[in-house]
């Protein structure tokens, strides 16, 4: 009876988690794809500055979904054996310091809120370069470095602690994909600095089609994410002597 509760438990588990999976995967294919949208708006003049920022906007909420239920499947992989009615319970939140892969999910989220912050400020008109860079570039840039810090913690976390290269498993290949799009990001995001003498940025081709690239990497991510089958694990009980 044990063993039959503890396989339903693990059916239900692997359930919830292939839905928060496909959860995560939608919203880093929209958002990437709406990035991208913005980015080719902004770089063959289509539509209004206000129809770019709109399109980036509603992307970076995609990309927040798809961070946030980054964090919900890494707290809801590891299961601990506290019993079947407990378990069995969808976990909203979990604090994981010493997990790799929960300190990717919340750094990559944190990354998502700054991208946010400086979405917002973008529609803001008459701004000085120095307000500019102060409310729209630096908190993205910060997001970019963000980015970039949560692919290497989880190129470490699906490599056991080193980065290498593991072509045979699909969770390797979302995290390369992405890393990649972070770090056209990062350029991405260097060259969107105002310059105060010209009060415009330093390579606004750089910025489109990085962003561009970048953009497609995480909806190309997102599509393989799909086909990820993440399963709970369950750790060892700790008996205290």
């Amino acid at each position: 009876m044990r063993q039959d509760i503890a396989d339903s438990v693990e059916v239900a588990g692997a359930r919830r988690l292939g839905r928060i999976n496909r959860v995560a995967a939608v919203a880093f294919t929209i958002g990437g794809s709406l990035f991208a949208l913005g980015a080719a708006f902004a770089q063959f003049g289509v539509g209004s500055l206000e129809l770019v920022n709109i399109t980036y906007l509603v992307g970076g909420f995609f990309f927040s979904l798809g961070g946030y239920t980054s964090i919900l499947l890494v707290v809801n992989i590891s299961q601990d054996q506290r019993g079947a009615a407990e378990a069995d319970r969808m976990r909203w939140w979990s604090f994981q310091p010493h997990h790799l892969g929960w300190l990717s999910a919340v750094v990559l989220f944190v990354g998502t809120l700054l991208f946010a912050v400086s979405l917002v400020a973008a529609f803001a008109s008459g701004l000085t370069p120095r307000q500019s860079n102060g409310w729209i570039w630096f908190p993205d840039i910060l997001g970019c470095i963000c980015f970039l810090a949560s692919g290497h913690l989880a190129l470490l976390d699906v490599c056991d602690g080193r980065i290498g290269v593991r072509a045979h498993q699909v969770d390797w290949w979302v995290v390369a994909v992405n890393q990649f799009g972070s770090v056209l990001f990062f350029l991405a995001g260097l060259a969107a600095f105002t310059r105060p003498a010209t009060s415009s940025a330093v390579d606004i081709g750089l910025v489109n089609w990085g962003t561009l690239a970048g953009a497609v990497c995480f909806a190309v991510g997102g599509l393989i994410q799909v086909f990820d089958k993440p399963t709970p694990t369950r750790t060892a009980v700790q008996h205290k002597p």
